[in-house]
């Protein structure tokens, strides 16, 4: 087996992905309003007040106003994004890698005063029977190393899955597993699960439903994830790429330190 088939996500990546994005078991429930819910994966060997290296989170959106393939363009479409993702502070691709995979670079704002991170990662995706999947997971780019003023993420397993419910509506799961390297406060870990991710699921549903229109007036014909023959990204040899393992990066202990919120409040 090559490299390269190595790296790229094959069918048993997916069928794997699907089946964690819909399994009960280990996932306790931190979230339940609004037709969405949030929840953490239980580790029976995770006793007391430690907080596991790992973070893995689940969340599931019961939509009933927006289309699976609309939802799927919207975390496919980079202009987009900037419109909707209040967290984010860069965001671009660097490389094809196949017809349904890329490597790309993300940052995002932590919850103050956690430092932001950023990640390098390998995305592929896949349409199946009416059923969308994104997947991804770290990687090193000989370009891209980490960053002085950012702390450098590990996703180790993190997507999207979209299933039709009717013509205009569909259950959206986000599920990931990741390593923020560094060792977090139980305060921003309980904040990811109860604030940050139902606002961040919130900012999605309301990319989807404003998407149709403002796709209409900035390149409506424009959707090189769907249209390969419109993707101007260079090639890159996916066997040029390692993936990214959490022990070759520095750990940042931020474990001390306190929500600003709470520390306003108390003040």
């Amino acid at each position: 087996m090559s490299q390269q088939s190595s790296i790229l996500p094959g069918e048993a990546a997916f069928a794997e992905f699907r089946k964690q994005c819909l399994s009960t078991d280990n996932w306790l429930n931190k979230y339940d309003n609004y037709g969405m819910q949030v929840w953490v994966e239980v580790n029976p060997t995770n006793k007391g007040n430690h907080v596991p290296k790992i973070h893995k989170i689940k969340c599931k959106m019961t939509i009933k106003d927006v289309s699976a393939a609309t939802m799927y363009d919207v975390l496919h479409d980079g202009q987009y994004r900037k419109k909707w993702d209040p967290t984010m502070l860069e965001s671009f691709d660097i490389a094809r890698l196949s017809d349904n995979a890329d490597i790309g670079y993300y940052s995002w704002l932590c919850p103050k005063p956690i430092k932001s991170r950023d990640v390098v990662t390998l995305r592929s995706w896949q349409v199946n029977d009416d059923e969308y999947i994104i997947i991804n997971f770290s990687v090193k780019h000989p370009k891209y190393p980490p960053r002085k003023d950012l702390v450098r993420a590990i996703s180790i397993l993190t997507g999207y899955f979209i299933k039709p419910t009717g013509p205009n509506s569909c259950t959206f799961i986000y599920l990931s597993q990741a390593d923020p390297k560094g060792s977090l406060p139980k305060w921003v870990v309980n904040k990811a699960s109860q604030v940050l991710a139902p606002r961040a699921m919130k900012s999605i549903h309301k990319a989807g439903q404003n998407y149709p229109e403002w796709k209409r007036q900035n390149s409506p014909d424009q959707k090189p994830w769907l249209y390969t023959e419109q993707n101007t990204l260079p090639m890159m040899d996916p066997g040029k790429l390692s993936i990214q393992r959490s022990d070759e990066l520095e750990n940042v202990d931020e474990s001390f330190t306190m929500d600003v919120q709470d520390s306003e409040d108390s003040s």
